[in-house]
């Protein structure tokens, strides 16, 4: 009886380690909404990172971080505990691409992107996504947490924070 459940647990591991190994190498998450203003007035809501932080999801009231670099634009920085995220580069009023930088609970290395497209009526539709590499050990956490439904509940709220701090300052 313990010969066969010894060989039941291998074969459960090993169908694991192959469905993990057929996973993409990469991830993306990715989530959009209509903002009632005008790209300008988004734009300083996201290039700023002190401002970014006053609606950005992730940030929590007990994190202590700390800023480094230009006020915003490329170079902007924002330290915090497990990790770092930079402005590397931005375009006034249509994108900021940021890297997200991690160490802790894994050593991460995503790409942040937030793309401001003109839309009617004076609104603007705002995308947020994240991408990056999966290497082999996160694809087998992947198959137990479904990072587009984790982060992606994230990026709405956020989405959603932006949208009326933008819609409250026209």
């Amino acid at each position: 009886m313990l010969k066969l459940m010894g060989i039941g647990i291998a074969v459960v591991i090993a169908g694991v380690l192959v469905l993990a190994a057929l996973r993409p190498d990469s991830f993306q998450v990715r989530r959009s909404t209509k903002i009632n203003a005008e790209p300008e007035k988004i734009f300083p809501l996201i290039n700023d990172l002190h401002r970014f932080n006053s609606w950005n999801p992730f940030e929590k009231p007990d994190m202590k971080g700390s800023y480094s670099g230009p006020q915003s634009g490329q170079g902007a920085a924002y330290a915090f505990g497990a990790g770092s995220i930079e402005i590397t580069d931005s375009a006034p009023a249509s994108r900021v691409t940021m890297a997200l930088r991690m160490v802790q609970p894994f050593e991460v290395r995503n790409t942040v992107e937030f793309n401001l497209q003109p839309a009617s009526s004076g609104a603007t539709e705002v995308a947020w996504a994240m991408h990056g590499p999966v290497p082999y050990v996160a694809k087998i956490i992947h198959l137990f947490i479904d990072m587009d439904r984790m982060i992606g509940g994230e990026f709405e709220t956020g989405l959603a924070s932006l949208k009326t701090l933008a819609e409250k300052t026209q």
